[in-house]
């Protein structure tokens, strides 16, 4: 069986690249874009929360020098930033939950909508226990 030879520019084989920007034609393709660059955001608190662990086990010195960078302009504004990041990251990762989670109770279909609900709830009830750690320690 032969399936004839092969052509360099075959116009079947060829491929046109697509420019840099393709996505920003779309808003779906930039909202897309901006939450899989908001894990950026998630990746630095990973960084700073592994580099906070390892000054603990430093000792007093480390862990001083390591707050004092905590307390820098620098800091505070990629904190800010990483913020902004992850929230974004947070609230579309919530908004996606009801088309990438299917779940049935008996044979009933819970809707998308109580999913989302129940998302945002307990994201509530989790930074409202946190605040109310945070403030009364």
């Amino acid at each position: 069986m032969s399936y004839g030879r092969y052509k360099k520019n075959h116009p079947w084989l060829y491929h046109k690249k697509p420019p840099l920007l393709w996505w920003v034609k779309k808003w779906a393709y930039v909202r897309f874009i901006l939450r899989e660059l908001t894990s950026l955001g998630v990746a630095f608190y990973v960084v700073v929360l592994l580099t906070y662990v390892n000054a603990v086990s430093q000792g007093p010195e480390a862990f001083a020098v390591f707050s004092d960078w905590l307390k820098s302009p620098l800091s505070l504004g990629l904190h800010g930033i990483a913020f902004i990041f992850v929230l974004f990251h947070s609230i579309t990762w919530f908004n996606l939950a009801p088309k990438a989670m299917v779940v049935h109770l008996g044979k009933k279909r819970i809707p998308g909508r109580i999913i989302l609900i129940m998302n945002y709830s307990m994201w509530f009830v989790v930074t409202a226990g946190f605040f109310w750690l945070l403030t009364t320690v």
